[in-house]
């Protein structure tokens, strides 16, 4: 298992050179870069409409974006964001810099990178964490009991509900709710902006704890809706598989209580699919489902920074993010690997090549 987990640890760095750098060759050949930027906002053009590639053109200054300013200023530009360097230079640096976990600073905010993603990860990790736990603490007893009750009105009905909840996107759920319970066309329960009211610091302990959680009910409830539509069925599916195998049966002859038989044999082996899937899922909710619940709800999220900094070309934090999206995705997936083993004993990590 040590050395399982040993190979695990040491093959990180390498797939995280490897993205780093093809995003970084991807990033760097993209129109509109923040020296474009940064003529565009002096020319009077605005430096967010030019995501495609409209007045912004040319990178290095030579097309219509630099005409009539100064080349010496256009120059000073370039350094400035550090342009001025050949392309295999700038690599290098960036990879030097990460490997001391220094992240930079960012070109338009002002601030360090690593303080930027400090600053707004507690937004992420509390609609991810909450999102998760509540997405598993409703999906895996709903698939065991649809499994049990395989067929019965019971299934139909809750299969007709994870439908619906499935084919409704989560930003149009978000909306729904906004309209419903946010003050929108009915009541007016849950605020629907920041992760704490403006009066947080003067709350008791007690009061945080209930002010922190009334604003996540609207943007977490939004998440979970699309999420737990694919656990369900995965877990029912599970279950029904592992129902039908010999051991099952046997289990059952030998005069074993149903309950001891679903939690006692079926749920291990049924739980090693479900635990396969917490990776992806993890991903999904903190950095793909994010963005538009973090948008809509008026959250400062690490989804939100990426977005607004891959539009601005803010490229130190577009890659501090990636850096830390990707760390976290490939950790987790470690994480995962290693429930197996407390699941099914019988995994033998050590026995892996890789």
């Amino acid at each position: 298992m040590l050395r399982y987990l040993s190979r695990r640890l040491l093959l990180i760095i390498p797939t995280l050179l490897c993205i780093v750098v093809v995003n970084f060759l991807i990033v760097q050949a993209a129109p509109g870069g923040p020296v474009e930027q940064a003529i565009a906002r002096l020319q009077g053009f605005g430096g967010h409409s030019m995501g495609g590639g409209g007045e912004v053109a040319a990178v290095g200054g030579a097309g219509r974006s630099s005409r009539g300013l100064d080349p010496a200023l256009i120059e000073e530009i370039k350094h400035h964001y550090g342009f001025d360097r050949p392309l295999h230079q700038r690599l290098w640096l960036l990879l030097k810099n990460y490997a001391r976990l220094d992240l930079g600073n960012s070109f338009f905010r002002g601030a360090r990178v690593t303080d930027l993603i400090v600053q707004k990860l507690p937004v992420s990790l509390s609609l991810g964490l909450w999102a998760t736990l509540i997405t598993y603490l409703i999906s895996i007893p709903l698939g065991i009991r649809k499994a049990i009750k395989n067929g019965s009105a019971f299934d139909v009905w809750s299969s007709t509900a994870i439908i619906v909840g499935y084919a409704m996107p989560a930003f149009l759920f978000a909306i729904l709710l906004i309209v419903v319970f946010a003050g929108g066309s009915y009541v007016n329960w849950f605020p629907v902006q920041g992760l704490v009211s403006d009066n947080f610091d003067s709350l008791s302990t007690l009061g945080k704890v209930g002010d922190y959680l009334w604003h996540l009910v609207l943007p977490v409830t939004a998440l979970v809706i699309g999420g737990f539509a694919t656990l369900t069925i995965l877990t029912k599916n599970s279950f029904l598989n592992e129902i039908s195998r010999q051991y099952v049966i046997t289990a059952r002859a030998k005069g074993l209580t149903e309950r001891r038989v679903l939690y006692g044999h079926v749920f291990r082996n049924a739980m090693l699919l479900v635990v396969a899937g917490v990776p992806s899922a993890l991903i999904e909710v903190f950095f793909a489902g994010s963005l538009l619940i973090e948008t809509i709800f008026n959250l400062d999220g690490l989804g939100r920074m990426s977005y607004e900094a891959a539009v601005s070309r803010d490229y130190p934090v577009v890659f501090g993010a990636l850096f830390l999206f990707t760390l976290f995705g490939l950790l987790i997936k470690l994480i995962g690997d290693l429930c197996y083993t407390l699941l099914d004993p019988r995994i033998d990590f050590s026995a892996r090549t890789a």
